[in-house]
């Protein structure tokens, strides 16, 4: 059992996301809205992209390579 008068009081809350789901739940807070949650996040929806990291690191080589210059004779 808490202690009364120390813990912070909980009341009831609804986490409102940008795309429309919501979860009823408990905050000290109250209710808020996010931006993003699982039901739109693309990790959990399998939507996500995979970035082309080899190209990446290719055009990075190949703009910062060393110059070979000839021997000065």
């Amino acid at each position: 059992m808490p202690k009364s008068a120390i813990h912070p009081l909980l009341k009831t809350a609804v986490v409102s996301c940008a795309c429309g789901h919501k979860v009823d739940t408990y905050s000290t807070r109250g209710s808020y809205m996010v931006d993003i949650c699982s039901q739109c996040h693309p990790f959990y929806t399998g939507k996500q992209k995979f970035v082309d990291a080899a190209g990446r690191i290719e055009r990075f080589q190949k703009k910062y390579q060393k110059k070979t210059t000839a021997p000065a004779a």
